[in-house]
């Protein structure tokens, strides 16, 4: 199968919405493949520009490998070359060159590496981290840099000297001073991604900062309303993103907020509220209560 290489990726991923596909499950929390293919089928027909599999909207920290690996080449099957795939690495670094294989194998356009599994790094050991993953595959590398893995604008540089296939960095914190320091340093070299929880909050700041893209997560049950949003950043229309955030994103907040790892929880609601089959969440996620998902049902009515 031909791969994206990884400066094709990185073009690729400036060039429109990111979104991660919630993973669906039965109502066993088994991989439910019928019903995530539907999904997946759904959202390539949009003009996104990639599709991140099994990861953390789909719930990748809950799957085995072989669940990922199952999960991963169910959507490059799905998809069928739409709309790029990017999988998941994860856990220490042996796990995480394992993932990067597989996903290579298994068809993937390219690599999300998340952040090491519990253990704290300092910024010697994430640079050798990073770089044993990028050593491993011939894809793009986009490493997500939050938690337990934020990089100093300093390890940035260095890891993308030291890795040709290190093509984009995401960003789950929103430091600014750190994020202006980064692209200062470091330029056109990489693309560079909003990975922040809900990043149609920090969308129009992060803008000026380079970011020119993010993963949307509403995407998964409001396309329609993700990409109209999106339009409205690059647009730099303040009136129509501010109206849309008042209209339904703070509102999506305020029940996204009221409990830890809602911000998973309430995606998978907003699916199976607009009638598609995303089913529960993986414990220790919850799912949201009744009352919760008829408030986000009237929510999405009001923008559907």
């Amino acid at each position: 199968m031909t791969h994206f290489s990884p400066a094709e990726l990185a073009a690729q991923l400036k060039t429109g919405l990111l979104s991660f596909p919630v993973t669906a499950f039965h109502a066993d929390l088994g991989f439910h493949e019928a019903a995530y293919r539907e999904h997946l089928s759904w959202l390539s027909q949009y003009d996104v520009a990639g599709l991140f599999a099994a990861g953390g909207t789909g719930e990748g920290f809950s799957l085995t490998p072989t669940e990922i690996e199952t999960v991963v080449r169910t959507a490059v099957s799905e998809v069928n070359g739409r709309v790029p795939v990017i999988a998941p690495a994860t856990g220490g670094t042996a796990t995480a060159v394992a993932d990067a294989r597989t996903a290579e194998e298994a068809g993937a356009d390219g690599i999300l590496l998340f952040p090491p599994y519990l253990t704290e790094a300092g910024q010697r050991g994430l640079i050798e981290h990073v770089s044993a993953v990028c050593r491993s595959t011939s894809l793009g590398v986009t490493v997500y840099s939050r938690a337990n893995a934020i990089l100093t604008d300093v390890t940035v540089a260095e890891l993308a000297d030291r890795n040709p296939n290190f093509v984009c960095l995401k960003d789950g914190v929103g430091n600014v001073e750190q994020m202006t320091r980064t692209y200062a340093r470091v330029g056109e070299r990489l693309t560079y991604v909003g990975g922040l929880p809900t990043a149609e909050t920090f969308a129009l700041p992060l803008l000026q900062l380079g970011y020119s893209t993010y993963s949307s997560a509403i995407f998964n049950f409001v396309p329609e309303f993700a990409l109209g949003f999106y339009a409205d950043v690059l647009a730099q229309d303040r009136t129509a993103v501010y109206r849309k955030l008042n209209e339904f994103v703070l509102p999506y907040l305020d029940i996204r907020d009221r409990t830890k790892g809602y911000a998973v929880s309430i995606v998978k609601a907003g699916v199976n509220a607009i009638g598609r089959n995303a089913g529960p969440v993986r414990p220790p996620l919850q799912d949201l209560t009744e009352d919760e998902v008829r408030q986000l049902t009237e929510l999405i009515g009001k923008v559907k």
